[in-house]
């Protein structure tokens, strides 16, 4: 019998958790021929996260979870996650039921009719989601797919279903930045999409503020694509072509006996200006330079202090 393994990454979610648990226990008893491992990953959480996945074990041997000593972030419980799954088949959720476990059965039907090792789900719409954040994530879309080689849909979701071949692939990958949407389209396979309208939460409140989105954003950038550093190339080139043409202008104008109108005011909007272009490179560069700097450390992305095992 073939085995299914439901990651489920989790962060202060004791209301969510045990919502979570009864749903997805009632989509298993739809795919009878399927044995089900459901793997919770605790990244740090400081509410009752943890004793409800104890509870859950003791309860449901089909219950597993690993703990982290601190919270690593979701890219490294996703990677635990993945990492500690058995299963021929391995599946990833949000444990909030933004992700409707509703819809595995019909992602496990279609994996095997069309015989891909790769069954992904997109948000057909934002409803509900508030619009600044809205606006900003498909801009971000729009930006990373015309400077990357990697596609990465609008709306796409970690919620997806991956052959196990296709989790050894990602598991290749020994990056600490991670960024997993990117990862999941970087190691290929044929993947079929399933759509959804935008679901609430079930429980609790999200973790995710404008900001750590903002930065999860620039991971992406940085990951996969290094137009960035082109552009401050491009803009390096570019205003030394026009510093070069002033200079050219300015000494026609001298031997031709025009004036030229002095100014602390141009003067000083032009420092700041040209000021700011490099602060920008400089940043650009920086970001970059980070991520290597972090790489070349060799830090482990999570640490393990519990699971099921040590109860």
């Amino acid at each position: 019998m073939e085995r299914l393994t439901v990651v489920v990454p989790c962060y202060n979610e004791e209301e969510a958790l045990p919502i979570f648990y009864n749903t997805i226990v009632e989509v298993a008893k739809q795919l009878p021929d399927l044995d089900f491992e459901f793997l919770f990953v605790n990244d740090g959480s400081k509410d009752k996260t943890l004793e409800i996945m104890r509870e859950l074990h003791k309860k449901d041997q089909r219950v597993r979870y690993v703990s982290f000593s601190r919270n690593f972030g979701k890219e490294a419980g996703i990677l635990a996650g993945l990492k500690s799954a058995s299963g021929d088949m391995v599946t990833l959720m949000d444990v909030d039921l933004q992700d409707p476990p509703s819809l595995l059965p019909q992602m496990v039907a279609l994996m095997k009719e069309k015989k891909v090792h790769h069954v992904a789900t997109r948000r057909a719409t934002r409803k509900g989601e508030p619009v600044l954040r809205s606006f900003f994530a498909r801009l971000f879309y729009k930006f990373i797919n015309k400077i990357s080689k990697t596609e990465i849909v609008d709306g796409a979701r970690d919620y997806r279903l991956m052959s196990r071949a296709m989790v050894d692939a990602i598991l290749s990958l020994s990056e600490v930045n991670r960024f997993s949407k990117g990862i999941f389209g970087w190691v290929g396979f044929e993947t079929e999409w399933i759509s959804f309208d935008n679901v609430e939460r079930s429980a609790g409140v999200t973790k995710w503020s404008f900001w750590s989105l903002l930065m999860y954003s620039l991971d992406g950038i940085t990951a996969f694509s290094t137009a960035p550093l082109a552009i401050a190339s491009f803009m390096g080139f570019l205003f030394c072509g026009v510093s070069f043409l002033a200079i050219i202008i300015i000494i026609t104008r001298h031997f031709m006996g025009v004036e030229s109108a002095f100014g602390w005011a141009s003067m000083v909007v032009s420092l700041f200006f040209l000021g700011g272009i490099q602060l920008l490179c400089m940043g650009i560069l920086g970001q970059y330079l980070s991520k290597t700097y972090l790489e070349t450390k060799h830090r482990p992305v999570f640490i393990v202090e519990e699971t099921e095992k040590d109860i």
